[in-house]
């Protein structure tokens, strides 16, 4: 493998003294980001909060432009502009002064592993201690309801009260899912929200989404994220949506079958299963011992205030009904 430090290039008038952060935040566009869930978030977080590149990546060695031209503006009889790509990490301040760091821009298409290696490199000489990456998966959802999230982490711990949504499955790989592997492999935190997006939306962009990630990076991480302007941009997008469901039958009956479906999954999950294998769904031995005593108190006190002579069918020494004695 290549250096790979000549990956990056640290800002002329950065002192990397002055830019330490705990906290990386990692949102790539390419591959897979349902409703542009990590790309609203991140746009809104560069919109709204004081920031500054302190380092950028070479593209030209990461991308391939043949799969993902850039765009060019051409004017009567001449170019006049060029969309370059960019790979940059920024320092951003949160709403309380506190720095952290936001790694924005295409997925590399080459080299996954060296970038990741590069990537590292940058951590530790920021001093980071966290990395949390977000992005959106089309999920089989109605936007009507509230967002499911999958949080995954190097150390379950960093996910506190969570439920799983899917057990072992194999799926494509992605840049930022391979830096969460090899943080884990090296003993980092790491931790990642995939925004469930409704797959009917997933082309479009979901605000509500956006969201709902930055709620869940500010509560793994205690950054102060104020997204009052991105939930009034999602307010907008529900109200686009519903007028366009109405005015298409077939898509308000897929809308409603979905409803249903995650009605009778979310009541599924509050009922108390008999065959629970969690632990806390179990009744503890002492609960067990409490209520048979309870039966057999409300039993015995059955037997006081049976009448003399009367019979209780089917107890032991007593005929069953139905039975003679030849039987």
């Amino acid at each position: 493998m290549r250096d790979p430090a000549d990956l990056f290039r640290l800002e002329t008038d950065c002192d990397p003294g002055d830019l330490h952060a705990s906290v990386l935040l990692v949102a790539l566009g390419g591959f897979l980001d349902a409703g542009n869930a990590g790309g609203l978030a991140t746009q809104h977080v560069l919109q709204t909060r004081e920031h500054r590149v302190v380092a950028s990546f070479d593209v030209d060695e990461l991308l391939d432009y043949r799969g993902r031209r850039p765009m060019m503006t051409f004017e009567r009889d001449r170019w006049t502009s060029y969309d370059d790509p960019a790979l940059l990490l920024h320092r951003v301040l949160d709403a309380d002064g506190t720095p952290f760091l936001l790694l924005t821009g295409p997925e590399p298409d080459y080299q996954w592993e060296r970038f990741v290696e590069a990537v590292q490199q940058l951590m530790r000489l920021l001093d980071v201690e966290l990395t949390v990456t977000v992005h959106g998966i089309p999920m089989a959802v109605p936007h009507t309801r509230p967002l499911g999230v999958t949080a995954h982490a190097t150390d379950t711990s960093l996910l506190g009260e969570h439920d799983a949504v899917f057990g072992s499955v194999q799926v494509p790989g992605s840049a930022a899912a391979l830096l969460e592997l090899r943080l884990g492999e090296a003993g980092r935190d790491a931790l990642g929200y995939a925004v469930h997006v409704p797959h009917y939306l997933a082309q479009s962009d979901f605000a509500d989404a956006a969201v709902v990630a930055l709620e869940s990076v500010s509560g793994a991480t205690g950054l102060h994220l104020p997204i009052d302007e991105l939930a009034a941009t999602a307010g907008l997008n529900r109200a686009e949506i519903a007028a366009e469901v109405a005015d298409s039958e077939e898509a308000a009956e897929v809308v409603e079958g979905l409803e249903r479906q995650y009605d009778t999954f979310i009541e599924g999950k509050r009922r108390r299963s008999l065959l629970a294998t969690g632990v806390s769904d179990l009744p503890t031995a002492d609960e067990i011992g409490a209520q048979f005593e309870a039966f057999l108190q409300a039993h015995e006190e059955d037997e006081a205030d049976r009448p003399d002579g009367a019979v209780d069918e089917g107890r032991d020494g007593d005929e069953a009904p139905g039975r003679g004695e030849d039987d």
